[in-house]
């Protein structure tokens, strides 16, 4: 009941933003997506490449080459894709994002802020939570993208096809409901790692030893969480 109050607190934020501090919390919202989305694309676009190459190896060994295109919108952007880009998010972003708030609580900022008359929930979680939800839709985008891309390099190094038939398989493949399902489960993502990160920040026991704890616990409930969304939203969709 915490989490879930805490939650409908900072969606209600979408609906009710207060006028103070808006300057402050855009500067807040670029700064997170910079850190969150610019920053990983050194990362997320050779990991992309690696397992968008790596899955359509394999698989072109099991099925043959007249199925890759179906394979890749399987694999890599209803399920792989996905995970890894939650899995990346959490190791940077949900960490960082522990660590800051805990810190802030640790060191009783937190409440410096509410009696200076600044509303945290606003300036710091509503930032956080835009600015990170933001990123994952991106790197969503940047992710397929770049394995798809790997994935066509494969194909028409090792195969037979023509260099524009898997791409041309994969536009085939794709329908509307893979990229409204790839945008909720982005959505889904971007309030979980943001919620379950400030929530274990906020809540942290006031004692420094206690900051590596629930870094841990908040990256690991996230990555669960995202899993657990991830399933439950394809069975919705495609079963």
């Amino acid at each position: 009941m915490v989490r879930a109050a805490f939650t409908l607190r900072i969606l209600a934020l979408l609906v009710r933003r207060p006028k103070n501090g808006r300057r402050q919390v855009k500067r807040a919202v670029i700064e997170q997506i910079y850190f969150t989305a610019v920053q990983a694309l050194p990362l997320i676009i050779p990991l992309a490449l690696l397992v968008g190459s790596a899955l359509i190896i394999q698989f072109s060994k099991l099925s043959g080459e007249l199925e890759l295109g179906k394979a890749a919108v399987i694999l890599i952007i209803r399920e792989i894709g996905p995970l890894i880009t939650a899995l990346v998010v959490i190791l940077r972003s949900a960490t960082a994002v522990t660590a800051e708030m805990s810190c802030m609580t640790v060191f009783n900022e937190i409440e410096a802020m509410e009696m200076s008359g600044v509303d945290p929930m606003w300036v710091l979680s509503f930032s956080r939570f835009t600015g990170i939800t933001s990123a994952v839709v991106c790197l969503f985008v940047v992710f397929d993208l770049a394995a798809l891309l790997g994935g066509h390099i494969v194909t028409w190094v090792t195969t037979s096809q023509a260099s524009n038939t898997f791409l041309f398989e994969v536009a085939r493949a794709i329908s509307g409901t893979d990229l409204v399902v790839s945008l909720i489960k982005a959505l889904l993502f971007g309030l979980i790692i943001t919620v379950v990160s400030l929530f274990h920040g906020y809540t942290t026991v006031r004692k420094v030893s206690r900051i590596p704890v629930s870094v841990s616990q908040a990256s690991v409930e996230s990555f669960f969480a995202c899993m657990f969304v991830n399933v439950f939203v394809s069975i919705v969709f495609y079963q």
